[in-house]
């Protein structure tokens, strides 16, 4: 089961509007749900894909163990409490959200207790979020690489991630961008908006179509109806090499999110 290429994020999302939001992206054709325990909306994710009228099994649906989770005592019950908010016996993919270095609990230690997770059916596939090189390699270790679904980074046109994203491309493991337009701060740039103008197409279309052809799922969020449906058209637009270099050309290492406690050392 490969993680599809392009899904909803709901980070940020609460309450109705995030119910909106899921309702909306389904009904436009989205098939990929991204939420997370710390979001504090996987009821209302839960409740909006009920009320879709969309079967659970065309869904690919997404959750994030919180850090406060990570011990083998608490992880698998945490779990089971997702998935009652989510209305759901199973997520697709349940991601260790941060490696959090130095909160107690070894990567082996959570990594197993996630593919037992899987091995009793909670969760279909397993997967990394915001882990460096040493620590994937950890989880390389503890579970098998074949059984990393993805490591779920910050990737934009202005944080390129080439060493990391170098590594797991090596190693087979999927990448998945989150933050790709940069808070949308790189909808506002020149240089992608000349490239939009062109096109034509929207900025945010020409920097989601720059990471998929470069190989990595997106999970862009928007509460607008305009926006999701705009986006879902991104992996139609084919950019010539040109234009995906004067992107490449962009990078400036602006990571918009690196929660002291949580990340680890970057690799770049």
């Amino acid at each position: 089961m490969a993680v599809p290429s392009l899904g909803l994020g709901t980070f940020r999302l609460q309450g109705q509007v995030v119910i909106d939001s899921v309702r909306t992206a389904l009904e436009l054709g989205y098939r990929a749900v991204d939420t997370a325990q710390i979001y504090q909306n996987e009821a209302e994710v839960g409740q909006a894909i009920a009320e879709s009228g969309v079967a659970r099994e065309e869904i690919y649906l997404t959750t994030k163990i919180w850090v406060d989770n990570y011990s083998k005592h608490t992880l698998i019950d945490s779990l089971h409490d997702s998935l009652r908010k989510l209305r759901s016996d199973y997520v697709d993919l349940t991601l260790i959200h941060w490696p959090a270095p130095g909160n107690g609990v070894a990567v082996a230690e959570y990594m197993q207790t996630l593919a037992e997770a899987k091995a009793a059916g909670l969760t279909r596939e397993i997967g990394i979020s915001n882990f460096n090189i040493a620590l994937t390699r950890e989880a390389i270790a503890a579970v098998g690489r074949e059984h990393i679904a993805t490591n779920q980074i910050e990737l934009s046109p202005y944080l390129q991630n080439p060493t990391l994203v170098g590594f797991l491309q090596e190693q087979q493991i999927p990448v998945t961008s989150y933050m790709t337009l940069a808070y949308g701060k790189v909808l506002q740039d020149p240089l992608i908006q000349a490239i939009a103008a062109r096109i034509p197409a929207t900025p945010a279309q020409v920097v989601l179509a720059w990471a998929l052809r470069k190989g990595y799922a997106v999970i862009p969020s928007s509460t607008q109806r305009s926006h999701l449906a705009s986006n879902l058209l991104a992996p139609q637009l084919q950019l010539s090499d040109s234009d995906m270099a004067l992107i490449d050309s962009l990078e400036r290492k602006g990571r918009e999110v690196s929660p002291e406690g949580l990340a680890a050392e970057w690799d770049d």
